[in-house]
């Protein structure tokens, strides 16, 4: 049996920022709690880019029927995306990361938490950010925020939101999972959105709700008084976007490993403090989910290496010391139009194709 979930996570290691190996293979026991044998056996052949049972059958020599009925049966248990189009329905494999993991929302338990807690602490922290294309990428929450604008569509939160057709919400799985470990966090928990087909997989399969713009915006305003980093997939295209803290977020926090967080995060902004005007109150530092403030001699500094350019900083200054200020135009990143082709970057970068 053993020989199988190696198999598997083999191939989930092929995926996106993968599945990395430890030497007391805590991997292979979350990999046994989601996959049965068949299942496991199953994933290792199929493809991360959508496929009807019916080609899956014939590429497999196998009975259509079943074929369709144990995608059907994964996809239900977040171990396949669905998407359907009318009657057509086709399904694809998915990431640990983004994928398998978040598709657990409803399902983690404390077991699973724990594990999920340990596998992050041994391995998987260092793991998520550790190329140059990052899975997410942090943006600010209002355009309005940023001193030198106008900025691109896909670098403004409530213009995310304003182009989407169809919008579901979903409760924080990491703050879920955090929780269920036993970490206290007292941020909001439904606050992460998912958009288009990919709405309709979590609402089909009750991992959310449907929502309009109006109630998306004020969930956005909400994640700002919170002081919640928003975090859209690090693509043009945004099929999710997640509302973070820098205690319970995976991505955040492997940020937070890494040396310079600023460079990892591939961000086009960078908070800057007007001395004159700061006041030494210590609400930015409060605020900021970075670490990348602190007050000397009564002044606020920004520590430009571990900036990420959220700007929940600006948002509560209370004398206005704070800008957001873009980056010059050599040093800004263009995200990739989509998430395939997002993913396709990340293995490449990995060595994996």
């Amino acid at each position: 049996m053993s020989e199988v979930y190696e198999g598997l996570r083999a191939r989930l290691d092929e995926l996106a920022v993968g599945l990395p190996k430890t030497e007391n293979k805590i991997e292979i026991r979350l990999l046994k709690r989601l996959f049965t044998e068949a299942q496991a056996e199953f994933f290792v052949q199929l493809h991360p880019l959508l496929e009807a049972p019916d080609d899956v059958a014939n590429r497999l020599n196998r009975d259509p029927g079943e074929v369709a009925d144990l995608m059907e049966q994964m996809a239900k248990k977040g171990l396949l995306f669905r998407k359907r189009n009318g009657d057509r329905v086709r399904y694809a494999a998915v990431p640990y990361v983004v994928g398998i993991f978040e598709f657990q929302v409803k399902s983690m338990d404390k077991e699973l938490a724990k594990e999920t807690e340990v596998y992050f602490e041994a391995v998987y922290g260092r793991a998520l950010q550790s190329y140059k294309t990052p899975v997410l990428r942090t943006i600010p929450i209002n355009r309005q925020m940023v001193a030198d604008w106008p900025i691109a569509p896909y670098e403004d939160v409530l213009q995310i939101v304003e182009s989407q057709e169809k919008i579901a919400i979903a409760p924080c799985i990491c703050r879920t999972t955090r929780k269920l470990a036993d970490h206290d966090c007292d941020k909001p928990m439904e606050n992460c959105f998912s958009f288009g087909s990919h709405a309709e997989y979590y609402v089909e399969n009750g991992l959310g709700r449907f929502i309009t713009k109006e109630e998306a915006k004020q969930i956005v305003i909400n994640n700002e008084e919170a002081g919640l980093v928003m975090q859209p997939f690090n693509s043009k295209k945004v099929g999710g976007m997640c509302s973070c803290c820098g205690d319970c977020c995976g991505m955040l926090r492997s940020l937070k490993k890494q040396p310079n967080p600023a460079e990892a995060v591939q961000s086009n902004y960078y908070a800057q403090v007007e001395e004159e005007l700061c006041t030494g109150c210590e609400t930015c530092v409060d605020r900021c989910q970075m670490e990348a403030v602190e007050v000397v001699d009564g002044i606020s500094t920004v520590l430009l290496n571990r900036c990420i350019g959220c700007g929940l900083c600006v948002t509560t200054c209370p004398t206005e010391a704070i800008q957001l200020i873009k980056k010059s135009e050599d040093q800004l990143y263009e995200p990739p139009k989509s998430g395939v082709e997002t993913y396709i970057r990340i293995m490449q970068e990995r060595g994996k194709i």
